[in-house]
């Protein structure tokens, strides 16, 4: 199994006991999309709480208000669409776009927003939670605060993709192992809480 190489020459040797060791950890963690690829309501969030989102009642209701907005910017934006797909392939614009329809809504960031749509596009949107946001920012001054709420968040999203095409042979092998293991994960995924893994362990 090939290592996976993260940022500052951290490698990681034996990425699929990690991912194994996380999925054995959490094994009501990982759930699927609930309402279908162009919907959005609050079994995504309730989904979302379940991976760990915390997203209030409260808040619940304020992105709900949200909804035709959310949902019109999912439909421009491919169920299929990869991050490991060429740069010029990849739907910037619309992607913003869904990010920024959770701009300016009390309590929700960037981690409670991408664990609500990570299940959406599992194959292009990361789960960026605060430890994984600190991981992208600490050496990428292109992440910084400058820009919109969704300007931000997309371009921790181009950041995550440098790491996800340096390490894609080992993630495609690392996605084959846990598949035979009856563990289904998306490249984006299994990059998201490997990192995860070591940077909440340094």
């Amino acid at each position: 199994m090939s290592t996976i190489v993260l940022r500052g020459g951290v490698e990681v040797e034996h990425p699929l006991e990690v991912a194994l060791g996380f999925l054995e950890a959490y094994p009501g963690y990982e759930g699927h999309d609930s309402s279908g690829p162009v919907s959005f309501d609050e079994r995504d969030l309730r989904l979302a709480n379940r991976g760990g989102a915390r997203i209030s009642a409260a808040e619940i209701a304020a992105i709900l208000e949200r909804r035709g907005e959310i949902e019109r910017a999912l439909r421009k934006v491919r169920p299929d669409a990869s991050l490991a797909d060429a740069t010029s392939s990849i739907p910037w614009i619309p992607l913003t776009r869904l990010f920024a329809a959770f701009a300016d809504i009390r309590g929700i960031g960037f981690s409670k927003m991408t664990k609500a749509l990570h299940r959406k596009r599992p194959a292009l949107i990361p789960m960026l939670d605060s430890v994984v946001q600190a991981y992208l920012t600490r050496d990428d001054p292109g992440t910084g605060s400058s820009g919109s709420f969704g300007e931000h968040a997309t371009a921790l999203v181009r950041s995550y993709k440098r790491d996800l095409d340096r390490n894609r042979s080992a993630l495609e092998e690392i996605q084959q192992e846990l598949e035979s293991r009856e563990y289904r994960l998306t490249d984006v995924r299994i990059l998201d809480l490997l990192i995860w893994s070591v940077a909440a362990g340094t």
